[in-house]
């Protein structure tokens, strides 16, 4: 058999055969807590499940996916086949298939240490055990067998028996009965990605929903008679969170979601319950099983932070909440159509964030930041479609990317402007209704779009779904000789030249303020564009062409607009507008437009006026990355030095006790370059120094650690002080990458052998070993690693889970060496390795075009 990387062409197959009538899933985990009985392999659990299914064709073959280190029983229709023969470590092969089968299968799977599957984290705080499940697109089949593809959908029941005092959570309600067994109630047909089990000593607070249905609806899924919905609401994290964990307002961004999506579905949550479970080395943000969401527990905030965190997980809850009905209810049949939910989900997150909760400015940070990663993706060697050609589950995982997320998201806001919001609207209720608990494609929604909004939504989709890159948009101005605009055209370029409905924004300075006097919306089309609206208007200081985000393009200036944002850019009073400035400005300094120094003294000079928190914070990380990789190697130190002045000059200007104070000492802490600024950093920690204002909590205390440790200022000594006041996971994943950071040779072997030649660490230290190993300050230091990363990435990836081997491909890859040989040692590799697993080439081609933009910026910001 081909092994566990599952091809489209063979769920095709299979999806032709079967029909999936229910699951039976019982897990016995009482084994996660204690020493296991054999020391020498991993850590097991039983796991029994019983599937009924139908087949088309009696007589026929198929397989069960289960990925696990042992199989004892396998039944078919009340016959036992021998393990050995038909189990080969990923599927478990049937023959003979009666039209009605009835299959049990007993098994001893592993518990997860790198987040895919049955993860188990002991906790070092007070060593309580905490057991959570991940796994989209495939992780299923690790902790029971199935049918692992999303459109073989079936009831499931589970049943978990769980140490004593443990609470066990499923999708549905559950209660411990009298023989000590976890059992939950039914669930609606789902696919398996989305089935969960959370159970530990978790900390857990309760709430309600109501909400009347209006006369007619019917009713939701466990909601009882009458006319009021009513869904139990959970909450839980570690009891080590406990103390940090605001679960009321969490549940008020909960209930605020659901108000938004009842009002606009017209479709009752169709769930039962809805618990959300903040869990610990969580590899992703947030999974939406349905009534069991899981989300990374760093959205459960330690110290102090910023409106912006805030407003990220409140963005998180409402993607994770909209995918209950885009997703769970309806649910694309293969992951070539994974847009049709995270797309969605990306889009109707960030559209309640802004109509229904009090973050009214998501629409500033989605073109600011979201729409950032989608320009990257969308600018790699891998980029592709919307709807994407996903040939198997390797492929999957790595498709959930900046296109499929926030160029989705940004396609489908265009989409709203294209048929009307209504009607968008209306087409999404059809799409529930015609397709509940079923799966579909493409063509099944740009059916309902057609009929309510009359609409050639194929021509669309051919030009937004189904093609891959991104636009440049460009004014182009030219002035009569009264001064006015003779005529304003909007420049297209691209592979593909797409339809795209735009606001064209004049803006003049007023005061001491930019603004908008003069707006035209317009379609533009092909190369060239006239917006005759705008003919005659007074000479602009700015032309802004996409003005309030309609489009996802990228924005081009004409020179003079350029000289105008040079010298007035923390004028523009908009926030929006001032955010696709700089959006703007990061695409023209990636793409070699403009010097990585011009853009710094940029963010220098104006960054410090930036209102919006959360386009600060997205200033600073690209900053950051323009120093470290776009700025000339000969001018680094310079900047370098200039950075770390001008944040600590707008450090001590900020109000005390705001969130951009907060902000600014997180960013000069990461830019530290000097020994004055390190003895400020260590007395900051010491209390020798003060800022007013500035509260050091223990999160602030590690931000400032790790650029000591990096720099050789504080040793593991100090470390370890730091531990023993923070001893605690969060503070086990800080002292883990402050160690790795140290500028030490042999620090640097204890890392990468603990990275590459062991599998000991779990996912998130591993994460946090990467993170401290890669330290720019280090080039010299890491160097040496260049051709120990070509030589064990091909085995790392055969070895290993594909979360690590995307962590290591990705994170190790040599990115800050000299680019000339960093690239000519990545191309021996490709060429040598032709016959290397795709979705490995692929990881290792995408950083090396990441490496060849950062020579061209270079070369750039040198001339």
């Amino acid at each position: 058999m081909p092994g566990e990387n599952l091809s489209r062409d063979e769920a095709r197959t299979r999806a032709g055969l079967l029909s999936v009538d229910g699951y039976e899933v019982a897990l016995d985990v009482r084994s996660a807590v204690g020493e296991p009985e054999d020391l020498a392999g991993p850590r097991t659990f039983r796991s029994v499940t019983t599937i009924r299914f139908r087949t088309s064709e009696p007589g026929a073959s198929t397989f069960v996916d289960l990925l696990a280190p042992a199989v004892s029983a396998v039944t078919l229709n009340g016959e036992e086949l021998d393990p050995a023969v038909v189990f080969d470590g990923s599927r478990i092969a049937l023959d003979g298939l009666s039209a009605e089968n009835v299959l049990v299968v007993d098994a001893q799977c592993a518990y997860s240490r790198t987040g895919e599957g049955l993860h188990r984290f002991v906790d070092p705080e007070d060593g309580e055990v905490y057991l959570y499940t991940q796994y989209e697109p495939a992780d299923a089949r690790r902790v029971f067998a199935n049918f692992e593809q999303p459109d073989l959908k079936a009831p499931f029941r589970f049943e978990v028996t769980a140490p004593e005092g443990w609470t066990v959570w499923s999708n549905r309600e559950g209660a411990r009965t009298e023989d000590g067994v976890w059992r939950f109630a039914e669930t609606a047909p789902i696919s398996t990605y989305i089935t969960a089990v959370v159970a530990g000593p978790y900390h857990y607070v309760t709430d309600v929903y109501e909400r009347e249905l209006p006369g007619g609806t019917s009713q939701a899924e466990g909601s009882g008679g009458g006319t009021t919905l009513r869904i139990p609401l959970g909450a839980m994290c570690r009891k080590g969170l406990a103390r940090h964990f605001d679960a009321d307002d969490i549940f008020l961004v909960t209930k605020q979601g659901l108000d938004f999506f009842h009002e606009h579905f017209d479709y009752p949550y169709p769930f039962g319950k809805y618990d959300q479970a903040f869990v610990p080395e969580y590899n992703i943000g947030a999974m939406e099983n349905p009534g069991c969401v899981t989300f990374r527990e760093e959205l459960v905030f330690r110290g102090k932070v910023t409106q912006a965190s805030y407003e990220r997980r409140a963005n998180v809850i409402l993607h994770e909440m909209a995918h209950m009905w885009f997703g769970d209810l309806v649910t694309m049949q293969w992951w070539d159509d994974l847009w049709l939910k995270e797309s969605f989900a990306d889009f109707m997150g960030s559209l309640s964030l802004v109509e229904a909760t009090r973050f009214t400015n998501g629409w500033v940070t989605f073109a600011n930041n979201r729409k950032a990663w989608a320009y990257r993706a969308d600018q790699l060697p891998s980029t592709h479609p919307i709807t994407a050609d996903i040939r198997d589950l390797e492929d999957a995982k790595l498709n959930f990317d900046g296109i499929t997320y926030a160029k989705g998201a940004s396609v489908l806001k265009q989409l709203v402007g294209y048929v009307g919001r209504d009607a968008f609207l209306e087409g999404a209720r059809r799409y529930f209704k015609r397709h509940a608990y079923g799966n579909t494609r493409l063509g099944d929604l740009l059916s309902v779009l057609e009929e309510t909004s009359g609409r050639d939504m194929k021509t669309w989709s051919r030009s937004w779904l189904e093609t891959s890159g991104v636009n440049s948009l460009t004014p182009e101005v030219s002035y009569g000789d009264d001064g006015r605009l003779a005529e304003l055209a909007v420049l297209q370029d691209g592979d593909t030249l797409r339809p795209h409905r735009i606001a064209v924004g004049l803006y003049r300075t007023e005061g001491s303020e930019l603004v908008r006097y003069a707006r035209a919306e317009v379609d533009v089309t092909g190369a060239r564009t006239v917006v005759s609206e705008l003919a005659g208007a007074e000479r602009p200081g700015l032309v802004l062409v996409n003005d309030e985000d309609l489009t996802y393009c990228k924005i081009r200036f004409d020179e003079a607009s350029l000289e105008t944002l040079r010298s007035s850019l923390g004028s523009v009073t908009d926030p929006l507008a001032r955010a696709l400035c700089w959006s703007a400005l990061w695409n023209l300094t990636r793409d070699a437009l403009m010097p990585a120094r011009d853009f710094i003294g940029l963010v220098l000079r104006f960054a410090g006026r930036e209102s919006d928190i959360g386009v600060l914070q997205m200033l600073h990380t690209w900053t950051r990355s323009a120093l470290v990789h776009y700025a000339a190697p000969a001018w680094r130190e310079e900047g370098g030095r200039l950075l770390a002045a001008g944040a600590l000059r707008e450090l001590r200007a900020a109000e005390p006790g705001s969130q951009h104070q907060l902000t600014w000492a997180r960013f000069f802490a990461s830019v530290a370059a000097s020994d004055t600024d390190f003895e400020l950093l260590t007395g900051l920690l010491d209390g020798t120094a003060k800022i007013d204002g500035l509260d050091v909590d223990q999160e602030l205390r590690w931000s400032f650690l790790e650029p000591l440790a990096a720099h050789g200022v504080a040793d593991e000594s100090a470390i370890a002080a730091e531990l023993a006041r923070d001893d605690t996971a969060s503070g086990k994943r800080h002292e883990v990458r402050c160690l790795a950071s140290r500028p030490s040779a042999a620090v640097k072997d204890q890392a990468w052998a603990a990275v590459v030649e062991s599998d000991a660490l779990s996912n998130a230290l591993v994460e946090a070993t990467i993170s401290g190993f890669v330290q720019p300050s280090q080039r010299e230091l890491v160097a040496p690693y260049a051709p120990k990363y070509f030589e064990a990435i091909e085995r790392v990836w055969s070895e290993r889970s594909i979360q690590i081997g995307m962590d290591v491909v990705r994170g190790l890859y040599p990115s800050l060496q000299d680019p000339s040989s960093a690239l000519a040692a990545t191309d021996a590799w490709l060429a040598a390795h032709e016959a290397a697993a795709p979705a490995l080439r692929r990881l290792v081609a995408e950083s090396r075009d990441d490496l060849a933009r950062a020579a061209r910026a270079q070369e750039r910001d040198a001339r």
